[in-house]
């Protein structure tokens, strides 16, 4: 468990460099991809599929993401793009073009569709927390601002 955090908090910050986000908002987008994808191990733990764990791992990074953003005061995409780096199916679409190029096709059907799915729940995911009114958040920025 301990290797996994590290290896997210390192992915999420390659990642970071990658994006060029501001070099004071690294720990914090560092911080959202790990939340990210121990949120998304958590679900995985509890029996949820690799479809369910994505968009509740990725609701979480969202609403993480808009409170890191109305405490920093920065744009929301500094912290949600590279946060959800470490959700995004990769292997999948790696290993459906494989299937494909090989010429398996029930096999490239398979982890195309699962892939497609993983996808489309972590778009799910992004509308339903930035769905949320950005006054919510905002209050939270404000509350923290008045204690410094």
């Amino acid at each position: 468990m301990i290797d996994q955090i590290i290896m997210s908090i390192l992915a999420t910050l390659a990642f970071v460099i990658l994006f060029n986000a501001p070099k004071k908002e690294f720990v914090f987008c560092a911080f959202n991809g790990c939340l990210g994808w121990m949120s998304y191990q958590l679900f995985l733990g509890y029996g949820a599929g690799v479809v369910m764990a994505s968009l509740w791992a990725t609701l979480i990074l969202t609403l993480a993401a808009r409170v890191l953003s109305a405490l920093r005061r920065t744009p929301v995409t500094i912290f949600l793009i590279p946060g959800i780096f470490t959700l995004v199916p990769g292997a999948g679409i790696y290993y459906a073009s494989y299937y494909l190029i090989m010429n398996d096709l029930a096999q490239f059907t398979a982890k195309g569709i699962e892939t497609f799915k993983i996808a489309g729940a972590m778009v799910l995911g992004i509308v339903f927390g930035l769905a949320l009114p950005q006054s919510w958040f905002n209050r939270l920025g404000k509350l923290t601002n008045k204690n410094r």
